[in-house]
């Protein structure tokens, strides 16, 4: 294909802008850098009204933004857009002190034409951002401008990537790419590229096909990915070029046997995440969701529920590239909660923003339209749910819809869930209304099953055979699960030992669970001083605790053993009962002793494990003969090694050892050097750990750490990992949990090296070099 020059421009407005807290006046702005999170500084206050759900940061209030663009023309013919990936919330944009639009809801991305707005020289962009409307979310928001803002310039007549529609199928070796423009006739050309080869079609009705022989598909366990290249034409000119990462995929769901993806049985070995990352709150760059992914990726995890609204297109990149399944979802509640001030006007705007955004994803599987409703089951909300299903299956018939199923049932009340102040409470709390008996229980079920196309269950793994007895037509997805335990088929929590993640292994119809969740996040707090949800296998400073090694053993191929001790001596972290797990550590230290037995758990998808103790064996089971696959015993305290080798075919595979500490003396990183990239405001978490002289971590370490930054790189924030700290995140400082800081770093765009330091009273230290601008 002829490579001509395409008029439209298509570039991140990111530095420049200025930000003020409730006044818009000139005095009180202060220069920002998005993405902006105003919320994640504020100060802590524990009366705060809603303070539980956004983790006692008083964020409510209004935001001003500024930004002057400066365009050297204005091209005549080209229309002009800004486009915001999401502003939290109830946004209004002028350009030059004309209104331009805004967008109410705070997790849609929304494109504004500012064509007869801008002028030749500089324009003034003015962003408002009203967060005074309650109730607010359940979980931490975030506030202000948080996502990507772009500028983009394209020609009166020109191609809008959502209206482009492309399908992917598979037939035997080959993969068919179908693609529809959204300009039928008008003439358009595609190039697919995968390398070096090139595949080319060009249609004047809207229409066309490619097909691909021996073609590379996408998979969660091999993300093979192609570049499409649309260009719209006027003879041999090229009007307009919109580029597309294409996976070649074909998935199916086969009632009573399962998932399949090109043909091959796929079981969902899931997480739900919220979008926040800790000490930046939910502004969140790309390479920090990379990290995050990587982490999970390595757990043995494939797919994410995106909880329990519209991502941003940078983290959906990633599941593309990197491999996840994705359950995408617009919003939570209907008419009652946060979204009952939006649903009658601005339901189709934002399923729209969604779907319309995504379709052309290979990761996103499967749509969700709504979270745990009010009124479940009962009649008003199946006429919602059909309209929602159908309004989904007009913009995107390729993908199942469907909806997560609270596991609390009523009988109807007649209350007006608009007027309810905590929906969550409403919808979970036990009252004289709620269906006990498991009969009425799946006739609301079948209810609800006759609108969607996958049978999604919240916490109800113990009725999942009476789910599929009466139901047989339909495959169940446990789209939030517990991270250890189980309930009863007679009630909802029952603290049974037979952990959910391993139910979709022995029942053909469920195709998967996803544990609630995959990564502590910020609010839902169940009570201060906790600031959180610690309910995770991975803390928000990216410390993998160890449910994290027992999700491994169950989900991951690649062979692993891990030795954790149950420690009752720790603090808990105030985690809601079912949602929790046994009080374990990654330690062998236990100064408070002298003479006892520890409780132990091994977890390992190996075929067997010894288990050493200062180089005596003691003897243990094989895995698969343990419940849940996880090996407890005891031994007797004494300070020393514990090694756990992990076997297959009677050969070492794989093995983890933990040592008694001596004195804590230095401050280590993770990694002594790291590449990077010279970009201006790229970040990255950095983590450094108390050891002993010999490099043994001393877990029980909780000295203050003080980080510098020296060369081309600055202090942005720091993390611990512990949401009961009432340390702020913007400083220099923070107090080590569990013998671990973090600190987010941010590079200012030089080529060179950075140094950053940790250091802390009485320990030698801690030193790590980022070069940037060169290669490894």
């Amino acid at each position: 294909m002829k490579d001509l020059t395409a008029p439209r421009i298509d570039r991140e407005i990111m530095d420049g802008w200025e930000f003020a807290w409730n006044n818009g006046s000139s005095k009180n702005f202060q220069p920002v850098r998005l993405p902006h999170d105003w919320a994640i500084n504020r100060p802590f206050d524990k009366t705060m009204e809603e303070g539980a759900s956004q983790g006692y940061r008083n964020r409510y209030g209004i935001g001003w933004y500024r930004k002057t663009l400066t365009l050297e023309e204005k091209r005549e013919g080209i229309r002009c857009f800004l486009d915001f990936g999401g502003i939290y919330e109830n946004s209004t944009v002028w350009v030059n002190g004309k209104e331009a639009g805004g967008h109410k809801y705070g997790y849609s991305s929304f494109r504004l034409d500012v064509t007869e707005l801008v002028r030749e020289g500089e324009n003034r962009i003015e962003v408002r951002v009203d967060n005074t409307g309650t109730p607010s979310d359940r979980w931490y928001s975030g506030a202000g401008i948080y996502r990507t803002v772009r500028w983009i310039e394209t020609e009166e007549i020109h191609l809008d990537e959502k209206e482009v529609i492309i399908h992917t199928g598979v037939e035997g070796k080959n993969g068919k790419v179908t693609v529809y423009t959204g300009l039928p006739g008008r003439t358009v050309r595609a190039g697919l590229r995968d390398g070096e080869q090139e595949w080319q079609a060009q249609t004047d009705d809207g229409r066309m096909e490619i097909l691909v022989p021996e073609a590379k598909l996408w998979s969660a366990e091999e993300p093979n990915l192609y570049e499409l290249t649309l260009s719209l034409m006027d003879g041999e000119r090229e009007m307009d070029r919109l580029s597309f990462c294409v996976g070649i995929r074909e998935i199916s769901m086969a009632p009573g046997k399962g998932m399949f993806v090109n043909g091959e049985h796929v079981l969902l070995k899931g997480v739900c995440l919220h979008q926040d990352a800790g000490c930046l709150g939910t502004a969140v760059r790309k390479e920090i969701f990379r990290q995050r992914l990587l982490s999970l990726k390595e757990m043995g995890c494939n797919a994410i529920r995106a909880a329990h609204h519209t991502f941003c297109p940078e983290f959906l990149d990633l599941c593309d590239e990197l491999g996840f399944y994705v359950y995408e979802e617009c919003f939570d509640k209907w008419h009652g909660g946060l979204y009952g001030r939006y649903f009658e006007t601005e339901w189709q705007k934002d399923v729209e923003a969604m779907v319309k955004r995504d379709r052309n994803r290979p990761c996103i599987f499967i749509w969700g339209v709504g979270n745990e409703v009010e009124n479940q089951g009962q009649k008003g909300m199946l006429d919602t749910l059909e309209m929602l299903t159908a309004y989904v299956k007009g913009l995107d018939a390729s993908r199942p819809v469907t909806y997560a199923m609270n596991p609390h049932f009523k009988r109807e009340s007649g209350e007006d869930v608009s007027k309810i102040k905590d929906i969550q409470q409403f919808v979970d709390e036990v009252s004289d209304t709620e269906i006990y008996d498991n009969a009425e229980r799946m006739e609301r079920i079948a209810g609800i099953a006759g609108y969607v196309d996958v049978i999604s269950c919240n916490y109800q793994e113990q009725w999942y055979p009476m789910i599929h007895e009466r139901i047989p037509d339909k495959l169940i997805l446990g789209t939030e699960v517990y991270q250890y335990f189980q309930g009863h088929p007679d009630q909802m929590q029952n603290f049974t030992d037979e952990n959910p993640s391993l139910v979709p292994e022995k029942l053909p119809y469920v195709i998967g669970g996803m544990i609630w969740t995959g990564i502590d996040y910020l609010g839902e707090s169940m009570g201060y001083p906790s600031k959180g949800w610690s309910g995770a296998p991975i803390r928000t400073n990216g410390e993998k605790k160890p449910g994290y090694y027992i999700l491994q053993s169950y989900w991951s191929k690649k062979p692993m053993v891990h030795f954790s001790v149950m420690d009752y001596s720790l603090s808990d972290e105030n985690v809601k009962e079912h949602w929790d797990m046994p009080l374990l550590a990654d330690h062998w230290h236990f100064p408070q002793f002298r003479k006892t037995v520890i409780p132990y758990v091994i977890a390992s998808n190996c075929e067997e494990v010894r288990l050493y103790l200062n180089e005596k064996r003691i003897y243990v089971p094989k895995p698969s003969a343990c419940a849940n696959r996880l090996i407890s015993g005891f031994l007797p305290w004494m300070p020393g090694t514990v090694t756990v080798i992990g076997l297959n075919g009677g050969k070492e595979e794989c093995r983890y050892q933990i040592t008694t500490p001596g004195p804590a003396v230095k401050l280590t990183f993770d990694q002594e050097q790291l590449f990077l990239p010279p970009e201006n405001g790229y970040e990255i978490l950095l983590t450094v750990r108390a050891q002993d002289e010999d490099g043994n971590p001393y877990f029980r370490e909780s000295a203050s750490v003080r980080f510098r930054a020296e060369g081309p790189a600055e202090i942005m924030a720091v993390d611990n990992g512990n949401l009961m700290g009432n340390e702020p995140y913007g400083e220099e400082c923070i107090h080590m949990y569990h013998g671990c800081a973090s600190v987010m770093v941010r590079l200012t765009g030089e080529t060179g090296r950075a140094c950053i330091t940790a250091d802390a009273e009485g320990m030698q230290s801690g030193r790590t070099v980022l070069v940037t601008g060169f290669q490894e």
